[in-house]
């Protein structure tokens, strides 16, 4: 498959927030639990921020930094080929959930999030990597009873990444590779406004990950991750956060039902690690999610990526309700 131009499009390594996970997971904004009374259950937060790209798809969608993957990621395009890539997401939360419990109240949050991605694909040493940039720009609106948190949009923080391929079989359609992703505190953030599209520190997430054609119309996508956190800086609302190694493991299916359609479905979990602010430790977000969708070949060197998604299951965190990605792929 590798070098047609059905590969050429439908290739494109793994992917964030704003995210995702941006454009992640698969990226849902967050607020450190230390900021509720437990007697009461009632949120008093001083913070909440997007957690930028948990993937391209998703990136207003993760309290971190997971990185989601869309089903084909893997399939590496030849050496030479550029990659542009467009992800829109908007993402509607119905659900506060802490402890296992459901807060009282109407409490909602909705996101949209524009992700901007372009992929170079080189040849090093036999080896092919794929050095990328991805800018998000996202928006955040508290709604019903959350409307008191405000709204906030601009920047979210800029992302670098380098897929290397370990496994490049394109004859048996078998790829693994390991993908280093840099968050930069590039991100609009203010510690007076209690939604931020920036997070105000440095994030790695090391993602490995492959896929492998188990029929001849279907393929398994398979990948796991972990989140190193720098801290916060010193005028953090609330006081400095640090925040332990967070993971994510997740797959997808994929029917082909021609060399230009295919079907689609997938499901992840996260941790996304304890927080420790003002010397009070809290527990991790958690997440289980599921998606479904397709993607299309409309003509040449071009690609259509719809899928929708939604939450299983999230303790200490937002719940998604309903959550639309659509992912724009141009080869050249």
């Amino acid at each position: 498959m590798n070098g047609t131009p059905f590969a050429l499009w439908m290739s494109m390594e793994p992917i964030l927030l704003l995210a995702g996970r941006f454009l992640c997971p698969q990226p849902e904004p967050f607020m450190p639990l230390s900021s509720f009374r437990r007697a009461d259950r009632f949120p008093r937060a001083r913070i909440l921020s997007l957690a930028a790209l948990a993937s391209p798809a998703l990136l207003a969608s993760t309290p971190a930094a997971a990185v989601d993957l869309d089903a084909g990621d893997y399939d590496p395009a030849k050496p030479g080929t550029t990659l542009a890539l467009v992800y829109l997401q908007h993402a509607e939360r119905d659900e506060w959930r802490i402890d296992d419990e459901k807060l009282p109240g109407d409490n909602r949050l909705n996101s949209d999030v524009t992700i901007v991605r372009v992929v170079h694909y080189v040849d090093i040493g036999g080896v092919t990597v794929a050095p990328q940039v991805l800018v998000p720009v996202a928006g955040l609106r508290g709604r019903g009873d959350r409307a008191t948190l405000g709204k906030a949009s601009g920047l979210g923080d800029i992302i670098l990444a380098a897929p290397i391929w370990l496994v490049n079989k394109p004859e048996s359609n078998t790829y693994f590779g390991i993908t280093p992703y840099l968050y930069l505190p590039t991100g609009d953030y203010k510690n007076s406004r209690t939604l931020n599209v920036g997070e105000d520190r440095w994030k790695l997430n090391l993602q490995a990950a492959g896929s492998v054609r188990i029929a001849p119309r279907v393929a398994l996508d398979a990948g796991a991750d972990i989140t190193v956190y720098g801290k916060t800086g010193n005028d953090y609302a609330g006081g400095q956060m640090s925040q332990k190694v967070g993971y994510q493991v997740q797959s997808s299916l994929r029917y082909f039902l021609s060399s230009a359609v295919d079907l689609r479905a997938g499901i992840s979990h996260a941790d996304f690690g304890k927080w420790t602010q003002a010397s009070i430790i809290s527990a991790a977000t958690t997440q289980t999610k599921f998606w479904v969708g397709s993607a299309i070949k409309p003509f040449g060197p071009t690609q259509l990526i719809l899928t929708y998604g939604r939450d299983l299951d999230v303790n200490n965190g937002f719940k998604e309700a309903n959550r639309i990605n659509v992912r724009l792929l141009y080869a050249f």
